[in-house]
């Protein structure tokens, strides 16, 4: 479908019908008295019957017959019906023209020829949108006055006939004028000024117009976010980003076009793509996974933008379209879901909607909700992890925070924590673990628990905030009293620890005046340099369960090894998260590992739990391992 002809231009046409309607019956009565005057008239009765029943009838159908509602072919179907009728209405003054002109009174002359005038005026003011149709009928129209004039071989005449074609003319430069700023401002509601392809609202219209047509047949529509877009921004300016989408959307319509598909830019790096229909639906999925394959691909090509070669990737969501109750909004809800379900999977990557996924989405939302009430309603509660040495002595643990929700049940924290982080809510949940943390300390401290160290989590989100330091020395300064023997450790991981290193040294510095030490968590899981560990103060490096998994395997063996040896060089304690077997604990001890962690010590367990088994363990005797 072309851009230009949207659902505005349609029901622009529409009114028309009942304008012109209104016109020619309102003044074709004047050629009945014409024929009272001067004729007998039987033509002028015929005309007038053609000109105020039949195609007023007909016309009339026609603007009943239009619907928002109807699909696209069937618009364009009703839109060239409409074409023949105005034009037929336009050019049936032609035929009253035609006759009077053959009478021998020249009042009969007189008065058609002011008609025909007339009637090309209003056809050149009524249908500008129509470029086509507005050059044939206003033709129609004043090519016979002008060939008229020039019959009658007169000087006279010859001027009349010149200035009819004048007349003509600016009547087309007129309407084209009237036309292109229609055009113009068409374009500018339904394109995208950066790009030139179609826009949110163009694209919603025609996906509204689409669900309706599917019935038995089926469409995909995918929805593609760039991946780390807002870092070119950011770090190559907006001149850069704006070039780098401008060649995404070029690659994408080339592509589309190859395949028949319409696409649009929703806004920012947002893009969507409607397909052409299928007859059924497991043909339309899999060409819709071939197609986002082939555009995931041709996206990943190297761009070369204003010298610099950059490198992107996106996240396309994927739904089939082919329920009539539902509308497109709906439609493209689903498919951002999908999209978004890809970005949580670590993005670059493609995925398809489904009623699994529409599930797993609306638990997320009721997990964000209830979530919000969890600290209030004292549904939130810590468990500890004891961390053990080489003489299986408990010298400290790991914070781990757990939610039991009165509606919910238990929820686990690879679920709730995420989103948490995604809404903000980790600044809020995160004070108060950190507080019931530091009460917990500080009573274990007066009490002379024998351990060394406590480790809380602290997610970037947390880190990075403007008042995190201040919050913690609040929390420090209220619930830890001097002389406290029990060290505490923040664990950051890995990737998050990379994102802002001058923030995270900074928010170190600042917080090791409170007796504050830090901890690499999930080490050997990012991607980046390991050249920060030197720049940031830390004490300990904890080895990722995944590795700890894989122990047996030779290579992962050696890249533990690697892992302790790089931690020993910096003086750091290594701790291994995740130990399940005598085997994995042997195997690490080799290896000069300081501290285990895991299932084969102690699961996670309440405050009371782990006070007594610091107790037992104080001897060496408390494990049966």
């Amino acid at each position: 479908m072309n851009i230009n002809k949207n659902l505005s231009f349609y029901k622009f046409m529409h009114k028309q019908i009942m304008v012109i309607i209104a016109l020619n019956v309102a003044t074709a009565p004047g050629y009945l008295l014409m024929g009272y005057l001067y004729t007998s008239m039987v033509y002028e009765s015929i005309w007038m019957v053609l000109m105020t029943v039949i195609l007023p009838a007909y016309g009339y159908f026609l603007y009943k017959q239009f619907s928002i509602s109807m699909t696209i072919l069937q618009k364009d179907i009703w839109l060239t019906k409409v074409r023949y009728f105005m034009f037929i209405y336009s050019v049936a003054w032609t035929l009253m023209f035609v006759y009077y002109i053959s009478s021998d009174n020249l009042e009969m002359h007189y008065i058609t020829i002011a008609t025909q005038i007339g009637s090309g005026v209003v056809a050149a003011a009524l249908l500008a949108s129509q470029r086509k149709l507005l050059f044939f009928t206003v033709a129609s129209i004043m090519l016979p006055l002008a060939a008229y004039f020039l019959v009658i071989g007169e000087l006279f005449s010859y001027i009349l006939s010149f200035f009819t074609i004048i007349l003509a003319s600016v009547l087309l430069y007129a309407a084209k004028n009237t036309n292109d700023y229609i055009m113009k401002s068409n374009y500018q509601a339904y394109h995208d000024q950066l790009t030139k392809i179609g826009n949110r609202r163009f694209f919603l219209e025609i996906l509204e117009s689409s669900a309706r047509e599917f019935g038995n047949k089926y469409s995909y529509l995918l929805l593609i976010d760039l991946d780390y877009f807002k870092t070119v921004n950011d770090t190559l300016g907006h001149d850069v980003g704006d070039e780098l989408l401008r060649e995404v959307a070029r690659r994408m319509q080339r592509l589309s076009n190859e395949y028949g598909n319409y696409i649009a830019r929703l806004g920012g790096d947002e893009f969507c793509v409607l397909s052409d229909t299928y007859s059924n639906e497991e043909r339309c999925l899999e060409s819709a996974k071939v197609f986002a394959a082939k555009l995931h691909s041709e996206i990943k090509k190297t761009y070369d933008i204003m010298g610099n070669h950059l490198y992107i990737s996106a996240s396309i969501g994927v739904n089939v379209v082919n329920n009539r109750s539902v509308n497109a909004a709906e439609f493209l809800k689903e498919a951002d879901m999908a999209m978004y379900e890809a970005k949580n999977q670590g993005r670059d990557g493609i995925i398809v909607f489904s009623d699994d996924l529409y599930a797993l989405v609306q638990n997320k939302l009721e997990i964000e909700r209830l979530l919000y009430f969890a600290i209030e309603e004292g549904e939130i509660s810590l468990n500890y992890q004891p961390q053990v040495d080489n003489n299986d002595k408990v010298v400290g643990c790991e914070v781990l925070v757990r939610w039991n929700s009165n509606k919910l049940g238990p929820v686990g924290p690879d679920l709730f924590i995420p989103i948490a982080e995604n809404t903000g809510y980790i600044i809020e949940l995160g004070e108060y673990i950190l507080t019931e943390s530091f009460k917990t300390i500080n009573e274990w401290s007066n009490n002379n628990l024998d351990i060394q160290t406590v480790s809380i989590n602290i997610s970037m989100r947390q880190i990075l905030h403007k008042d995190f330091v201040s919050m913690v020395a609040r929390v420090h300064n209220e619930y830890i009293e001097s002389g406290c023997n029990i060290g505490i450790i923040f664990e950051i991981t890995e990737t998050s620890s990379s994102h802002d290193l001058s923030s995270l040294k900074e928010t170190i510095r600042q917080l090791k005046e409170y007796g504050i030490s830090f901890s690499i968590d999930d080490f050997g899981t990012g991607y980046s340099s390991i050249s920060y560990l030197s720049e940031i103060s830390l004490i300990e490096l904890k080895i990722d369960k995944s590795f700890i998994d894989k122990i047996s395997e030779a290579k992962q063996k050696l890249l533990i090894k690697l892992i302790v040896d790089i931690a020993k060089n910096l003086n750091l304690t290594v701790v291994a998260e995740g130990v399940e077997t005598v085997y994995q604990r042997k195997i690490l001890e080799e290896m000069e590992c300081d501290i285990f962690q895991g299932y084969l010590f102690s699961k996670p367990i309440k405050k009371e739990e782990f006070e007594q088994l610091c107790i037992l363990s104080v001897d060496g005797r408390g494990w049966n391992v």
